[in-house]
């Protein structure tokens, strides 16, 4: 039954060799090589546990994806400063120090395929770390210099922790509608990504509308690679999410998927949902139960074809520039997003 539903998220009609972010990787090969010295040299800490547990996450495999938008969108608007290294690395930062924190209050066991730092030191020093990164965070863009990228970041931090609230405050609640759980996406996720966009430009004293368009294309993307998570929560691989399928509906998570296959579903499915999520009753059993009444509503088809749309917006957004290798490399992350549900 398993492929079955894997199959449900399979075919989107990419052309092959779309789904890949190795362009702009090239093209911000050098720029990345400053920001991972960047990195390393602001997670040390005469405190011995603090590079530990930072370099555990830090060198887990992650595709540094937003503090690539930092340098990307810099680079778009012919920035010609030093400053970006800073910021992007301040975006590392401050997305590291919310997993360690997302992973305490998940009570995850796994992240990136290995074992989450709360289960190697414990919750306590998984919060503690995270709140040292976000410091070394504000002391970088202290240092840029830029009272207006100072302002985005530090908006999205807080607008970040005001996400993960609204969440665990939807949390095992099926009455949550499409709109609830979007603010909460925008938030937790978009946010940061919008965030990291905007600050290119902005560094670089580009126009407003320059500077709104990035902001839009980090927002809409942001919220395209959330909706694909939550679609491959049922619908993919453990090896493909760096943790276990089904943790989100075993940590009583509402996600898009949920929400479409609750609104669809008949009062005796609906009945399901309310058992399992706010009762629960989560085991294996439920869960091949879940993933059977989302393939009965199409509910991950839907929480992909949302995400498709809202690529095409972040695509969109990048039309105010003129062509160049690093527009087209932007467009192309947009498809690498959304075709992790490949």
């Amino acid at each position: 039954m398993g492929e079955q539903v894997v199959g449900v998220v399979v075919s989107f009609g990419e052309k092959p060799g779309a789904e890949s972010i190795d362009h702009l990787v090239a093209l911000v090969r050098d720029d990345m090589v400053r920001v991972n010295e960047t990195i390393l040299s602001r997670t040390g800490s005469d405190v011995t546990m603090i590079p530990e547990v930072a370099q555990h996450l830090i060198s887990s495999g992650g595709k540094r994806l937003r503090p690539m938008l930092t340098l990307a969108t810099a680079i778009l608007s012919r920035y010609p400063g030093q400053g970006h290294i800073k910021l992007a690395a301040s975006v590392e930062f401050m997305h590291t120090a919310t997993l360690l924190h997302d992973d305490v209050v998940d009570e995850s066991d796994l992240r990136r395929g290995k074992p989450s730092a709360r289960k190697v030191w414990g919750n306590e020093a998984s919060v503690l770390v995270g709140d040292f990164l976000l410091g070394q965070a504000f002391k970088m863009m202290v240092e840029v210099g830029s009272l207006q990228c100072l302002d985005v970041l530090s908006t999205a931090a807080a607008v970040i922790a005001e996400g993960e609230v609204m969440q665990l405050a939807a949390a095992k609640n099926t009455s949550t509608t499409e709109d609830d759980y979007l603010a909460v996406i925008r938030a937790k996720t978009a946010a940061l990504f919008a965030a990291a966009a905007e600050v290119g430009p902005i560094l670089a004293d580009a126009p407003e509308d320059a500077q709104k368009a990035c902001r839009s294309y980090g927002l809409n993307l942001g919220i395209a690679f959330q909706l694909i998570d939550d679609a491959l929560d049922y619908g993919g691989t453990s090896a493909k999410l760096g943790k276990n399928v089904g943790d989100d509906f075993r940590e009583g998570k509402i996600t898009l998927p949920v929400v479409l296959a609750f609104r669809r579903g008949s009062d005796e499915e609906r009945a399901f949902w309310k058992a399992s999520l706010e009762g629960g009753n989560t085991d294996d059993a439920a869960l091949a139960k879940a993933r059977e009444l989302l393939k009965k509503h199409r509910a991950l088809e839907d929480t992909v074809e949302r995400a498709r749309h809202y690529g095409a917006m972040a695509k969109d957004a990048l039309a105010l520039f003129p062509a160049s290798p690093m527009r087209e490399a932007l467009g192309e992350v947009v498809d690498f997003c959304v075709s992790r549900a490949h």
